[in-house]
């Protein structure tokens, strides 16, 4: 099941694909209906490149087509062109991926400096999970291969579960960390601790300037954040695995409290900010990442093994009604992102076995 907040409409996941218009536009916060908007809807899908295993990340080079894409099981980074082509980058030190992890760490997001141009400015960053901790490292690439090995961020607290991952650079050009609470609920809540947060900070691991509580912190009282995506018009959107009934997409604002572990999902405790929409495990969700195109939110999913389209309303503060694509067809989904100057998302599949993962290339109208 998913349901759009504030809206009191509810769709099946099985029943969104044939649903669409069948329940109202959602309510602004004031109650009155906001009309989505659009932005076409994917309209092909091919397979981009083959022979991975379990991609985690995508990164675009500043003004390319090209790409660095993670594999969180053998740490190796590729280098993958807009024809599919790939060539092994290297690999980051210290990722573990192993039983200990329990698949769920090892090497995880990737971000690219905006200002990357393989000479004057060659940084990139990782976040790892290694046998001590959950780090952002950054490490140097010419445009062939990666070099050097330096981290910026350490000592976030990690498990065999709940790492979040997922790192970015922001309209502001600072970086954003995802991290998940370690199985550690109170962590969450704890505006000192790095866990069940997402973080913003320079490119050397500082808190960057006019973060809410001085720290690094920049929102809290989230359970594991999987993905980050930024709107048109610079709004921050997440997507948040739960635990057992509802996973979330929430709409980031500084110094807000997302709720966990005391809500999962919406509530009504002050000082605690919903979700715009929350799907039930076990019926289309466990959302992974996230990704913009014109006025939509799409979103991969793991259980849910989909691909979601999640249109604005007008005010750009919630989503109309959902549609699904994909369901099923090629098993867990995760790694997305948005070719820049393009109407296309590249699409990795998720845990089919080595080398048996796929990056997809989705074309929207």
């Amino acid at each position: 099941m998913i349901r759009i907040r504030p809206c009191t409409a509810a769709l099946t996941a099985a029943a969104a694909l044939t649903a669409v218009g069948t329940a109202g536009p959602p309510a602004t916060a004031e109650g009155t209906p906001a009309e989505p908007r659009g932005g076409g809807a994917p309209a092909a899908i091919r397979t981009l490149t083959d022979g991975l295993t379990t991609p985690w990340g995508i990164a675009f080079l500043p003004g390319r087509t090209t790409a660095l894409v993670t594999e969180r099981n053998t740490g190796v980074v590729w280098k993958i062109g807009p024809d599919g082509r790939k060539q092994k980058a290297g690999t980051v030190p210290n990722a573990v991926w192993d039983k200990e992890t329990e698949d769920k760490g090892g090497l995880l997001g990737v971000a690219v400096s905006p200002t990357w141009n393989g000479t004057s400015d060659q940084d990139v960053f990782f976040m790892e999970t290694t046998r001590q901790d959950n780090r952002v490292v950054r490490m140097r690439f010419d445009g062939t291969r990666l070099s050097g090995y330096t981290p910026v961020l350490t000592g976030i607290v990690r498990d065999t579960q709940l790492n979040g991952g997922t790192i970015a650079f922001g309209p502001d050009r600072y970086l954003y960390v995802a991290t998940g609470d370690a199985r550690k609920g109170t962590l969450a809540q704890d505006k000192k601790s790095l866990n069940g947060k997402i973080l913003r900070i320079t490119k050397s691991g500082a808190a960057a300037p006019g973060n809410p509580f001085g720290n690094r912190v920049y929102s809290y009282g989230h359970r594991n954040v999987q993905g980050l995506a930024w709107d048109k018009a610079g709004r921050l959107w997440s997507t948040e695995i739960g635990e057992n009934r509802w996973d979330e997409l929430n709409l980031i604002k500084p110094g807000k409290n997302y709720g966990w572990p005391t809500c999962e999902g919406s509530c009504s405790v002050a000082g605690m900010t919903n979700p715009k929409m929350v799907w039930k495990p076990d019926e289309g969700g466990v959302p992974a990442q996230i990704a913009v195109v014109d006025d939509v939110l799409y979103v991969s999913t793991l259980k849910g093994r989909r691909l979601w389209r999640l249109p604005l309303d007008s005010t750009g503060q919630d989503v109309g009604t959902p549609t699904a694509h994909y369901n099923g067809t090629y098993g867990r989904l995760r790694a997305l992102a948005k070719v820049p100057g393009s109407r296309t998302l590249w699409l990795g599949t998720s845990d089919r076995g080595t080398g048996k993962d796929l990056l997809l290339r989705v074309t929207v109208t």
